[in-house]
This record gives structure tokens, C-alpha cells and sequence, in this order.
């Protein structure tokens, strides 16, 4: 190790280290290209009945389609002969884009004042083309519309082309977004008109090395990727990356401080800094690897883009960052330039305040910590998961408009029907024990072929409510009760409800697996059991009260109905792994500080020396996290403010106050079953290795 250091810090071999880095860096950007784009947000968990159902229907002629449909509606008024007209004309348009050329008749509203025209178009098509398809269909249905008549295209293509249309440059905005959080925040830890582009031109190039493995791996091992995927990788290796350049360049100028050789003080603070910042990556990608565990693929995605991303910034952190700064020098800080002699962090400033205060009342502190943890969990009493598919987007496009317009002429359920595939042979049986199903409007077989028969059923409740859920469940048991039938209840209702469920499956199995996966690091790295469990035991704490907090703000402030299925896992796993970050870079120092200065001042001294930087961390973290919201979907939106409210938290409030007024508490029991050992300070100073 000493070695490595030694040749990333060297005269020559510093400027090396970095043509290596930009090497890597152009040969992977090189060889990704473009990445293999997949809908991963809408893929169903792959043992679910509504993914049989959905296999099931693919051997039937509906299964091939992604149908648009056009409602047609006046407001408090019957459709006129002219408006009926209309749409008969238009019906002729469609059918140049339609598959085959059919188009459907019009199916009319009960109460005269709306009808519906389905319009079958190719489950295949590329996004782009149906993009275009779409529009198309729109400007037909908008041309010479009579007066005090609306056309909306929704359904499934109307949806999937403005999601498309919503995403277009997303990437790009929220990259530049990222960019400009970052540099801003960098700007003002810094004070320095240069040294800011360091950092920010090493994670960028970290960044960009993620992108292209993950494009290589989309086209050479299947990965799925899509902007939602991309997006939130893009944060993790922007907000860890410069977590961890923050932190060895904080060391860094603590160094140069007490040392004249700034190559000796670059090696020392990479050889104390580096293995806090290695154990804190490590953890961050084993918690984000146990999302393998989970059933959606959205989430196992998330879980390997992510866990490469934050690897490949720590080894960016690791080792292009010394090397870049061994080859800048000391006066890359100027005007604020550390010097020997200059006044130690540690014993002046307003965290040695703060490390004071804390020892001085540490019981308070600590009631105070739990009792404002507890009250901001409290947001949890108006939890509830799930959201319908109109409530995932927060743009406003015609699709969601069009299904609004949709549900107040027809039955909630006719927006969104339920699809039933069963046999042939048991058909009469199985129509028979879904009308008998309370929650159902109607049903009627809408085609057949090899065997099986497609049933399509309209539910009372409207999609995704509680309503709609339980009937899904009553028709499941009642089909299932026909043996012979091999019946599969499928359609948009019952994979969302399939999606809920294993989500929270997914808690039950994934949770345990990060804690344990978590405390054995700590336990590792800390060669304690006392204070990995005080730990892991305030990050879940800050979690809650994170979720507790967001919550409410969401159902009070922004009017959302709920959190979407994936916020709770995603955030928790974020928190967790991500939250651990700042207690680790805390209490590796505090041990440190610990031999020879004890527990209590050991932790005093810590709280001193890394409060700013961690501080300055906690904030940018939270500030890239929150860039989220610039994408379109609310599940990012949500995700980017509980973790931002949470590593907030975590920053301001758990490893600042709470975590060293437990240490304080315990004293030496804190590293139980080690024990610090009191001696006089050792030599820290990094010397070269001997060369044979």
C-alpha cells in the first residue's frame, strides 16, 4: 500500500497516475457507445401472476398490440351529429396507422356525452416511431373540432409516447443540474477560485467511465437501463465522489499544516483518509448489491449500476485525486493556503464548541436527539404505498388528461379493464364466476386462439384504489377455485398490485440482509460490537424519521396521494448505506484519537476535526440528491427529498450531536470488546518504502 501511495504521489509518476486515469477513462468511453435502452420501471416481477398472464396473452392477437385510444367529450352537453361526424372521418385517418388498418367503432358513454375509439397499434414499434405515430393521431383528432368538443389520444401508446416526450433530455438537464449543484457547493466549502475544478474534474471523468460500462454491459450482459436508472446513478457517484474527495482533501490541508513537505503530507493523509474512505465505498456497494435479493427488476438494476458507479468513484477518489493534487501543489488552496503553524482544527472553531458542549451535557443531547427524532417519525401515521400510473408523472400531458376526461364518462374501471386469460374449454365457467364477483361492472370474451380466451373485465372501483385492489384478489381466488381453468388474472390493476406486494416482500428480505451485510463491515473495520450496533442503530432511527418527515411534507405541501412502491426500499437502502458514510469517516477518526486521548476526548477531537468537512458533505449530498426532482416522475422526486432530508439529518443532527453523546456516555464500553490504549501520539509521518 505504501508503495501505491508512493508512486501516485511521486514527481513523474503523479502525472502518469493521470494520463492512466484519462486513458481508462477514453478507452471505456470508447468501446460503451450507446447503451441498450429497456423499460425497467414497468417491468413486472417475474413470478407474479399477472407476468403469466401477460406470457399468456402474447399468444394471442392483443398481446401484439399497444392500443391508443381517442375519447371524444363535451362537458354538460349530448354529442351532436356534427361531432359524430367527427370522429366517424377521423376513424378513417387512424386507420392508415392502425395494424392491419382496422380501427374499432365507437364505443358510447351511458350518458351520451362522450365515446371512445380504439386504435390498435404494433406492441413492437420503437419508442421514437410511436412517438410520431401518436402525434399524428393527435393532429387528426385536433383539426376542425366543432365547437365545445374535445379529442384526447391516451391509453397505453398515448401514455408510453409522453412518458418518452417527458424523458427527452432529461438526462442531459439533470446531468447540468448535478454539475452546477456540485461546483456551486464546492465554490463555497473552498473559498478558492481553482480548486474546486480538481475534485469536480475527477468525479466527472468517474462519471463518465460509469456511463460507459454501463452502456458496454447494457448491449454485452443484457443489463436494463433507462433514464430513471441512469439518472440515479448519475447522483450516487456525483454525491459519493465528492463525499469522498471532500474528505481526503480535508485531511489533506490538515496535513499540510503540520508538515513542510506537502508530497509527505498528500501521502499521509491518503494512507489515514484512505481506508475510511475504501470501508465507506465498500459498504455503500455491498448494501446496494443486496438489492439483488429484491423481485423487481427496476430495483436489482438500480442495485448493480449503482453499486459499480460508487465503485469506480472511490477508485477515482483513490487514485487520480492524489495524483492530480501531488502534481498542483499547496498553492491550489490559495488565498486561504495552509501552512505549518497555523491554528489546529481540533482544538479551535465552532465544532471544538460544539465537541465541548456535547461532553458537557451529554444526557441532554441525547434526549434532545431521540426526542426530535421521534417527533419527526411521527409523519408516518399519513404513510400509504402505492401509486396509480396517472399519479407517477408530474407533467401535465394530454394521455393523463385524456384518461381524466375518460373515467368522469365511462365506468372507473372501463379506463383501464381487467384481462383475464383462461381455456377455451372452461370459458362459460370462468365468465360465470367473475360476474359473480362483487366489484365487477361487467365482462364479456373479447378473442380467442390457441386454446385460450381473452376476458375483459371493468371494475366498479377506479384503477389502483383499494377498491380495485380487493377485487383483484376476489377474482383471482374465484378463477383460481375452476382447476381446469388455468386462469391468469392480468392488466395494469393487477401488475401494480403485483408490484406493491413484492416491494414490501422485497423490505422483509433486503432489509435484514443490508443491516446484517452493514454491521459485519463496521464490525470489521471498528474491531467492535458496541459501536457498530450504537450505529446502525441511529442510521435506521434517521431513516424513520427522514421517511416520517417526507412524508408529510408530501401529503400536506406537495398534495401527492402516497409514496410509490419502490420509495421506501430505494431510500432506506440509500440512507443506510449512504448515512453510514459520515458515521464511519466519525468514528475511524475517533478511534484514532481515541489511543491516546480516551473515548471522551478521542470523540471531542473527532467531532472538532471533521465536523466541517463532513458538514460540507452531508450538504452537497443532500443538495445532488435533491437534483432528482428535475426528472419527471414523482418516485425520484420522492426518493431525492427523503434522502436528502435524511443525510441531512444524519449530518446535522445524528453524527453531530447524537452519536458522540452516546460514545460520551459510554466511554471505553463504546469499542467494547476493544479496548483503546492510552499512549503518546504516534508518529504519523509517511516515509518512503525501501526499494531492493
Amino acid at each position: 500500500m505504501h508503495r501505491i501511495i508512493w508512486i501516485l504521489t511521486g514527481r513523474v509518476t503523479a502525472w502518469l497516475a493521470i494520463a492512466a486515469a484519462l486513458a481508462v477513462t477514453g478507452v471505456l468511453t470508447g468501446l460503451g457507445g450507446t447503451a441498450q435502452q429497456s423499460d425497467v420501471v414497468q417491468a413486472l416481477p417475474p413470478n407474479a401472476e399477472s407476468t403469466h398472464a401477460a406470457d399468456l396473452q402474447k399468444r394471442l392477437p392483443s398481446g401484439r398490440l399497444n392500443p391508443a385510444l381517442v375519447i371524444y367529450a363535451r362537458d354538460d352537453a349530448a354529442l351532436t351529429e356534427s361531432d359524430k361526424n367527427k370522429f366517424k372521418n377521423d376513424a378513417i385517418e387512424y386507420a392508415q396507422s392502425a395494424l392491419a388498418g382496422r380501427v374499432s367503432p365507437p364505443v358510447f358513454a351511458d350518458n351520451g356525452q362522450a365515446a371512445l375509439v380504439a386504435v390498435p397499434l404494433d406492441a413492437a414499434m420503437p419508442v421514437e416511431d410511436l412517438q410520431n405515430t401518436v402525434e399524428k393521431l393527435r393532429a387528426v383528432a385536433g383539426h376542425e373540432l366543432p365547437d365545445g368538443l374535445t379529442a384526447q389520444v391516451t391509453g397505453g401508446a398515448g401514455f408510453t409516447a409522453d412518458i418518452a416526450a417527458s424523458f427527452s433530455g432529461a438526462d442531459t438537464t439533470l446531468l447540468l443540474a448535478t454539475v452546477a449543484v456540485v461546483t456551486a457547493l464546492l465554490l463555497i466549502t473552498y473559498r478558492s477560485p481553482w480548486l474546486w475544478i480538481v475534485p469536480l474534474a475527477v468525479v466527472g471523468a468517474a462519471d463518465g467511465a460509469t456511463n460507459a460500462t454501463l452502456a458496454l454491459l447494457s448491449r454485452t450482459a443484457n443489463l436494463p437501463l433507462d433514464s430513471t436508472t441512469t439518472g440515479i446513478v448519475d447522483v450516487l457517484v456525483f454525491g459519493a465522489g465528492t463525499d469522498y474527495a471532500l474528505l481526503l482533501i480535508a485531511r489533506y490541508r490538515e496535513e499540510l499544516r503540520q508538515n513542510e513537505d506537502r508530497r509527505a503530507a498528500l501521502r499521509n493523509a491518503v494512507h489515514t483518509a484512505g481506508p475510511a474512505i475504501a470501508a465507506s465505498a465498500l459498504t455503500v456497494c455491498l448494501g446496494l448489491l443486496a438489492l439483488l435479493a429484491a423481485p423487481l427488476t427496476f430495483t436489482r438494476t438500480i442495485g448493480i449500476a449503482g453499486a459499480l458507479g460508487v465503485a469506480i468513484a472511490a477508485v477515482f477518489a483513490l487514485t487520480a485525486l492524489p495524483a492530480a493534487l501531488a502534481v498542483c501543489g499547496r498553492r491550489l488552496f490559495w488565498p486561504f493556503t495552509p501552512k505549518p503553524g497555523q491554528p489546529n482544527s481540533t482544538t479551535t472553531g465552532v465544532w471544538a464548541r460544539l465537541g465541548t458542549l456535547v461532553s458537557r451535557h451529554p444526557r441532554r443531547i441525547l434526549a434532545f436527539s431521540l426526542a426530535l427524532l421521534a417527533v419527526l417519525t411521527a409523519g408516518l401515521a399519513d404513510a400509504s404505498i402505492g401509486l396509480s400510473r396517472t399519479e407517477q408523472f408530474r407533467v401535465q400531458a394530454q394521455s393523463l388528461d385524456g384518461f381524466a376526461t375518460l373515467q368522469r364518462h365511462f365506468p372507473a374501471g372501463a379506463a383501464d379493464p381487467t384481462i383475464i386469460i383462461t381455456r377455451q374449454s372452461t370459458q362459460q365457467q370462468v365468465l360465470a364466476a367473475i360476474v359473480g364477483t362483487p366489484g365487477v361492472v361487467s365482462a364479456h370474451p373479447t378473442e380467442q386462439a390457441d386454446g385460450l380466451t381473452a376476458i375483459d373485465v371493468v371494475l366498479r372501483d377506479a384503477p389502483d384504489t383499494t377498491g380495485s385492489y380487493d377485487t383483484i384478489r376476489a377474482l383471482r381466488a374465484a378463477v383460481h377455485a375452476i382447476p381446469s381453468a388455468e386462469a391468469a388474472v392480468g392488466g395494469t390493476v393487477a401488475a401494480n398490485l403485483d408490484k406493491r406486494t413484492a416491494s414490501t416482500d422485497a423490505l422483509s428480505t433486503v432489509v435484514p440482509l443490508v443491516l446484517a451485510v452493514v454491521l459485519l463491515v463496521l464490525i470489521l473495520l471498528l474491531r467492535s460490537l458496541v459501536a457498530p450496533i450504537v450505529l446502525m442503530l441511529t442510521v435506521v432511527a434517521t431513516y424513520f424519521a427522514a421517511l416520517g418527515a417526507a412524508t408529510f411534507l408530501f401529503v400536506h405541501v406537495l398534495g401527492y396521494p402516497g409514496l410509490d412502491n419502490e420509495v421506501p426500499l430505494l431510500s432506506f437502502i440509500f440512507l443506510v448505506a449512504l448515512g453510514i458514510d459520515y458515521n464511519i469517516f466519525l468514528a475511524t477518526r475517533a478511534r484514532e484519537e481515541a489511543h491516546a486521548l480516551g473515548t471522551r476526548d478521542g470523540m471531542r477531537t473527532a467531532l472538532a476535526a471533521t465536523g466541517g468537512v463532513i458538514t460540507s458533505a452531508g450538504i452537497l449530498l443532500a443538495a445532488v440528491f435533491a437534483v432528482l426532482g428535475v426528472l419527471p416522475l414523482v418516485t425520484l422526486t420522492e426518493l431525492g427529498i427523503i434522502v436528502g432530508i435524511g443525510v441531512l439529518l444524519d449530518t446535522l443532527l445524528v453524527r453531530t450531536l447524537l452519536v458522540p453523546a452516546i460514545a460520551m456516555l459510554l466511554g471505553d464500553t463504546f469499542w467494547y470488546p476493544g479496548k483503546p490504549h492510552r499512549a503518546a501520539p504516534a508518529n504519523r509521518h509517511f516515509r518512503q518504502p525501501s526499494i531492493r
